[in-house]
């Protein structure tokens, strides 16, 4: 699939920023699954600065703007040629041992509830363990945007019933913690759930490493592995430690926050 991705981010300030300094994880993997043939990033006003590339295998960007600035804007186009590899990660290149994927953080620490839902779940191998993890949380958390937000945990989450993608990568990576598979967030695009459905919105997931095979995609939000509707951009800890966007702005004004995607399947001759 040759998908074209427009994504852009506008930050407003009540009152000038003197500065911002930000780090970018905004460009797609280098993995069997994609292949990026054109990629810009522009920050309005902004400085490109050292990138570099991470233990995780992801590329990162530091971008400074001088202020003041009453606003800015993050602008991503470009074109990557995706294929199915049945969720699994083949041709990533990291450092990090998997094991430090078992580690918990303050979004996917699992409560009573979580260990539960994980200890219920009977599997054959590591690899069908990880496929009823899955099903079991996408069972438990229903997707319903708007009743849960940024800090919400993987146990606030499984309590309400309801979340988005982000809630569920959370609370299945608890899951797969407790049962001693490493797991990790990623975050990427998405170009149409499996019924066809537009996903004009940056898109999460959860990545459980399954010995020999390593790492495997599971999407519990919409139930399926990552295919070649996906593009990866990076992955960490939890939501936060996989950010696409991390940085600072010095100042004393609120900032208010408007984000767009759009991804669309070109043809081969376009």
């Amino acid at each position: 699939m040759r998908l074209k991705i427009t994504h852009e981010t506008g930050y407003r300030y009540d009152h000038p920023a003197q500065a911002l300094v930000q780090s970018l994880r905004l460009t797609p993997s280098v993995h069997e699954g994609q292949r990026v043939t054109d990629w810009q990033i522009a920050v309005s006003r902004g400085q490109r600065g050292a990138a570099f590339r991470d233990g995780a295998g992801d590329w990162i960007e530091a971008w400074t703007v001088r202020g003041p600035v009453e606003e800015i804007t993050v602008s991503i186009s470009g074109l990557v040629e995706t294929r199915d590899t049945a969720g699994v990660l083949r041709g990533h290149r990291e450092t990090i041992n998997p094991l430090v994927y078992l580690r918990p953080t303050a979004l996917t620490a699992a409560d009573a509830a979580l260990c539960d839902l994980a200890q219920d779940v009977a599997g054959e191998d590591a690899l069908d363990l990880a496929h009823r993890l899955s099903a079991a949380v996408t069972g438990a958390i229903a997707y319903l945007p708007g009743v849960t937000e940024a800090l919400t945990s993987a146990a606030e989450a499984l309590a309400l019933g309801h979340g988005v993608c982000q809630d569920h990568a959370h609370a299945l990576i608890a899951c797969a913690r407790q049962r001693g598979l490493p797991a990790r967030y990623v975050s990427g695009y998405l170009h149409s759930t499996i019924d066809g459905t537009p996903h004009d919105a940056a898109h999460a997931w959860a990545e459980i490493h399954v010995g020999p095979l390593g790492w495997v995609g599971f999407d519990a939000a919409n139930a399926c592995c990552p295919d070649d509707r996906y593009v990866r951009l990076g992955s960490g800890y939890d939501a936060d430690d996989a950010a696409p966007v991390r940085g600072t702005t010095f100042g004393s004004g609120r900032e208010s926050l408007d984000v767009r995607v759009q991804v669309e399947e070109m043809s081969q001759e376009q």
